[in-house]
């Protein structure tokens, strides 16, 4: 097996081969013409993620900038997916983030690790780790999602967190490390922030045309 099929099968590999490092920067080629477009530009972004994505879904908006290893070559976003500004993605392995899922500013999804041996990671050995961020999922600013994690659909992570296991599906988690707090329950389908309830009658409409 090749270093650069250790890549992508969670083996030790040394990433700085000849083979690698001229396909990475070829990525990184792409990714810089990317954080280069100007904000009216938004056919020419879409059109560049299509090319740097492993897979991209339907409107979907990344701001610029945008930081990844591979820029977005082993990245698989479905549709309807946000990330704001300062998306960092290790995407030395496959990352994939399910339809709806918001990203809030300075979101880190890491694959890469490296060893705790101090013979091994003196020599830059590095494993891979895929991550999963299931569908319609908000993310909070400053979140870091650490390598192999999976995150269950419609879950909220809160600000600041570090995911470093596994967080279920329908729930609200948060901290250092990241544990849930509690599941999305009748609470939130009257309130939206504190005592602010949600007027369902005002935003019918809006939720008619976002289906």
């Amino acid at each position: 097996m090749t270093q650069k099929e250790k890549m992508t099968s969670g083996d030790l590999y040394l990433p700085d081969g000849e083979e690698i490092m001229s396909e990475q920067l070829q990525c990184l080629d792409r990714q810089y013409d990317y954080n280069q477009t100007r904000p009216t530009e938004l056919e020419k972004r879409e059109a560049l993620l299509k090319e740097m994505f492993a897979e991209i879904g339907e409107n979907c908006y990344i701001e610029p900038p945008l930081h990844a290893n591979w820029g977005g070559k082993h990245c698989h976003f479905g549709k309807n997916v946000y990330a704001n500004f300062n998306l960092t993605l290790v995407d030395d392995t496959h990352i994939y983030v399910g339809d709806y899922t918001m990203l809030a500013p300075n979101v880190v999804i890491a694959t890469a690790g490296h060893p705790i041996l101090p013979e091994l990671h003196e020599k830059a050995y590095q494993y891979n780790m895929p991550v999963h961020i299931g569908r319609n999922c908000w993310i909070g600013a400053g979140a870091l999602i650490m390598p192999g994690v999976t995150i269950g659909d419609n879950t909220v992570i809160g600000a600041g967190s570090v995911v470093t296991k596994d967080i279920p599906a329908n729930v609200v988690a948060v901290g250092n490390p990241c544990r849930v707090l509690r599941e999305i329950g009748e609470r939130d389908r009257e309130f939206y922030f504190k005592d602010k309830r949600i007027d369902f009658d005002e935003i019918a409409g809006d939720l008619e045309t976002r289906k």
